[in-house]
């Protein structure tokens, strides 16, 4: 097993999952897969997977439960980060792009202020 592959598969189950991805599919084939939609049974699911070449020609089992376990483990800190990151990302786009609502409406009416209703 490739530690650059494992790492690859945590980011990507995670990031899958925390930008939408997850229910997208879910909403495209109209039911829901809890197992897919958690990010850390994703990861584990798939890393025990990837790991299953590894318990077939070494018998190396207990090897590949330790590393989906602590890859799970691992993606609740990821996840985490990944909010983090939206978080700043939020606050810095508030600044850089203000939207105002003090420009003003267009007048509709030609000026007319007795067709308003008040």
């Amino acid at each position: 097993m490739e530690w650059i592959d494992i790492a690859c598969i945590v980011f990507v189950c995670v990031t899958v999952s925390h930008l939408g991805l997850v229910g997208a599919i879910e909403d495209m084939m109209g039911r829901n897969l809890p197992v897919i939609n958690c990010p850390k049974c994703l990861t584990f699911w798939v890393t025990l997977a990837y790991g299953c070449d590894t318990i077939a020609t070494n018998g190396t089992l207990i090897m590949v439960l330790a590393i989906s376990f602590l890859c799970s483990y691992l993606a609740i800190w990821l996840e985490l980060f990944e909010g983090y990151i939206d978080t700043l990302y939020l606050k810095l786009y508030g600044k850089i792009c203000t939207t105002s609502d003090d420009t003003p409406a267009t007048d509709t009416d030609g000026g007319n202020t007795t067709s308003t209703v008040s």
